[in-house]
Order: structure tokens, then sequence, then C-alpha cells
């Protein structure tokens, strides 16, 4: 990991892919999920080694990459951490990992590029607060 935040191996980008978000420093709620699924799978594969490999980078990334750093506000996986890994257990061609990256993402793109013009280059976050009354949840059978 260290020759990848050198820039000695790999593309030579100083990235570990997949760890480290812009808004999710402690942890990545998508990643929790889809890492389950991903356990789920590859046990179901036989690929358990190759996710406890995975598991191992996601635990030790993050204290190399805070010795690495000089600003460090700590990272975690996010949920590409373990995309491409499902995409592999699923048996999808190498070439659409791309572009199912991509679809998966153009509505918060196109939503992020909005924001940034209406905020003249500025981007939010503002909080959402349902003003609906509360109500019990309904199973999708038994809805009317």
């Amino acid at each position: 990991m260290m020759k990848l935040l050198n820039k000695e191996a790999f593309d030579r980008s100083g990235l570990i892919y997949g760890i480290g978000h812009a808004v999710y420093s402690i942890s990545d709620p998508r990643c929790i999920l889809l890492k389950e699924q991903a356990e789920k799978l590859a046990r179901e594969k036989g690929l358990e080694d190759e996710f406890e490999l995975y598991e191992r980078v996601e635990r030790l990334a993050p204290q190399v990459i805070g010795k690495v750093r000089k600003m460090y506000k700590g990272v975690s996986a996010n949920v590409d951490f373990y995309s491409g890994f499902v995409y592999k257990m699923l048996n999808l061609p190498l070439e659409l990992y791309t572009p199912i990256f991509a679809i998966s993402r153009m509505a918060g793109w196109a939503a992020h590029r909005i924001e940034e013009i209406v905020n003249a280059g500025k981007i939010i976050r503002p909080a959402y607060k349902s003003v609906a009354e509360r109500r019990d949840y309904v199973a999708m059978k038994d809805r009317k």
C-alpha cells in the first residue's frame, strides 16, 4: 500500500481506489450494505480468501494513509471498494464495469452540476427534515 501511495506501483496515481470519499470519512453506509452482500456471495462462490484480502485492505489502508497524508480527516472504504469484486463474482464482462459505474451515478452528477451552476460554484449539502406525519410501515403486499 505504501508503494501505491508513493506513486511507485499500479497506475502511479497515489491512490488506493475504493478507499476514501468526499463526504463519508467514518464510514460509507452504502459500503456496509454492499460488503455484507459481497461476503455472502464470496462464500457462495468459494472466494472467501479473496474477500478476506479486501477486508484486510479495508482495515489497514486508513492506518497507512494516516501515516503518509499531511491533511488527514480519516478515510474508510467507499461503496466502490467492493463493487468490482461483486461484478467479478457475478461474471460480468470487464468492459461493463465502467458503464455500470457511470450509469449508477448519472443522476447524482447532473444534480451536482446543476447545484454548482445555481450556487455560483459552491456545492451545498442541505439537511432533510420531513414534515409528513409519522406512519407505520406497510409491507408492499398489504398496500392498497
